[in-house]
C-alpha cells in the first residue's frame, strides 16, 4: 500500500514578504484580514517597525549601515543593507514554490531592498510576484521618481508585477477620507491582489485551480494589472465582473492586450454555476479570444448573496506597450462608484495682468557674494519681469 504525504503536497508552499514600512504594514493588514494559507516575512532596516511586525520572521537588514534606524527615504542604502544581510534573506525566504513580494515604491528600503530580495526568490525555483504601489501624487515628484526606477529594477527580477497607482484610489475614495484612511485603501488594494491569487490555490471552491495553473498565467509574463469588483443579487456577478475590468486601478489600460488572465470569483453557499458563467462572459467580452484565461470559483462561507470578482492581466510587457483604451464615463464610475463623476478640464484664458509664476533661483554656493545683496538688487523688477512675460505671451495670441 502506497502512502501519501498530504500534508507537505497538498498545497503549494507560499510566502508573503513585505519590504520595508509600506510592505510591512501591508503583511500586518493581511493578517489582521485572516490571509489563509500563507507564512508572512517582513524584512526592514527599521527595528522600532519590525518591533510592530504580526509577521512570522522578522529580518532586520543593514544593522551595521543603518544601526536600525532605517534608511533615511534613501534606495541605495536600502540596496546596500540587504546586501549586508543577503544570507538571511536566503534563509527567511527559502521553501517556498510561491512569494509575493509586496512594498511601497518610492522609499529607501522597499525600493531598494525588493529588487535584491527577488533575485533570491527566483534563484531558489519560486515563482515570485512583485504586488507594488506607486505613490501619491502630493508625495512629491523625488518620490515618484525613485519609485518609477525601482519599478524598473523589480521587474528585471519577478515573473510578474502588479502595480498598483495609489493616484488612482482617490477616484473611489471619498473626498472627506481621512489621510490615514487613504494609506490604508492602498494597504487593502495590496491585499485583494495577494488574497485574489493564493485562494486560487488554498480555498475549497466550485472551481479549483491547481498551482501549475497558476504558474502558467504568471511565469515570466512581465508588467501586470489588477482590477476588482462588487455585486449581489440575480445580477450581482456580471456586475462585478464588469466593474473589475473597468476598474479604475487598471489606468485606462485595454485588457484585451493581456497575453494571460486570472479571475477569481467568490461568493457564498448560494453562489451558483449561472453567476460564474455570467462573470466569465462579461470577462471574455473584454478580453478576447487571444488570452490564456484562468478561473475558480471560491465559496466564502461569510457572504450570503454577494459577489467579489478579481480580475488580473498578465503579459503586458513594457509599459510603454499597453494600449490605452477609450473611456466612457459610465463604464469607469460603475456599480458602487456610480454616484462619482469624471473630472472635468478647462482650459483657461491667460489673463490681461498676471504675475509670474517663478523666478530664476540663484545657486549662492557659486556666488556667494549674493549672500549679502538684498533680494531685490539680485533680480530684475518685478513690474519689468512682468512686462516682458506679458509681451511674450500675448505676441502668441490670435488679434
Amino acid at each position: 500500500m502506497i502512502e501519501l504525504d498530504v500534508e507537505s503536497e497538498a498545497y503549494a508552499r507560499m510566502k508573503v514578504i513585505g519590504i520595508g514600512g509600506g510592505g510591512g504594514n501591508a503583511v500586518n493588514r493581511m493578517i489582521e484580514a485572516g490571509l489563509f494559507g500563507v507564512k508572512f516575512v517582513s524584512i526592514n532596516t527599521d527595528r522600532q517597525d519590525l518591533d510592530f511586525s504580526r509577521a512570522d520572521d522578522k529580518v532586520q537588514i543593514g544593522k551595521k549601515l543603518t544601526k536600525g534606524l532605517g534608511a533615511g527615504a534613501n534606495p541605495d542604502i536600502g540596496k546596500m543593507a540587504a546586501e549586508e544581510d543577503i544570507d538571511n534573506i536566503r534563509k527567511a525566504v527559502s521553501g517556498a514554490d510561491m512569494v509575493f513580494i509586496t512594498c511601497g515604491m518610492g522609499g529607501g528600503t522597499g525600493t531598494g531592498a525588493a529588487p535584491i530580495v527577488s533575485k533570491c526568490t527566483r534563484e531558489q525555483g519560486a515563482l515570485t510576484v512583485g504586488i507594488v504601489t506607486k505613490p501619491f501624487n502630493f508625495e512629491g515628484p523625488r518620490r515618484m521618481s525613485q519609485a518609477m526606477a525601482g519599478i524598473a529594477k523589480l521587474r528585471e527580477s519577478v515573473d510578474t508585477l502588479i502595480i498598483i497607482p495609489n493616484q488612482r484610489l482617490l477616484q473611489i475614495l471619498d473626498p472627506t477620507t481621512a489621510f490615514e484612511e487613504a494609506f490604508r485603501k492602498a494597504d487593502e488594494v495590496l491585499y485583494s491582489a495577494t488574497k485574489g491569487i493564493a485562494d486560487l490555490i488554498t480555498r475549497h471552491g466550485l472551481i479549483n485551480l491547481d498551482f501549475a495553473d497558476v504558474r502558467t498565467v504568471m511565469s515570466e509574463k512581465g508588467d501586470a494589472l489588477m482590477g476588482t469588483g462588487f455585486g449581489c443579487g440575480e445580477s450581482g456577478a456580471e456586475l462585478a465582473a464588469k466593474m473589475a475590468i473597468s476598474s479604475p486601478l487598471l489606468e485606462d489600460i485595454d485588457i484585451s492586450g493581456a497575453k494571460g488572465v486570472l479571475v477569481n470569483i467568490t461568493g457564498g453557499k448560494k453562489i451558483t454555476i449561472t453567476n460564474v458563467n455570467d462573470a466569465m462572459e462579461a470577462v471574455y467580452a473584454a478580453v478576447g479570444g487571444n488570452a490564456n484565461i484562468i478561473f475558480g470559483a471560491v465559496i466564502d462561507d461569510n457572504l450570503d448573496d454577494e459577489i467579489y470578482v478579481t480580475v488580473i492581466a498578465t503579459g503586458f510587457g513594457k509599459k510603454d506597450e499597453f494600449i490605452t483604451k477609450q473611456v466612457v464615463p459610465g463604464e469607469l464610475f460603475a456599480g458602487e462608484n456610480g454616484g462619482l463623476k469624471p473630472p472635468v478640464s478647462r482650459k483657461r484664458k491667460p489673463a490681461k495682468y498676471q504675475r509670474p509664476i517663478y523666478r530664476e533661483i540663484v545657486n549662492n554656493d557659486r556666488y556667494p557674494e549674493n549672500i549679502e545683496k538684498p533680494t531685490f538688487e539680485r533680480f530684475p523688477k518685478t513690474d519689468q519681469v512682468e512686462e516682458n512675460w506679458h509681451k511674450e505671451d500675448l505676441s502668441d495670441q490670435p488679434e
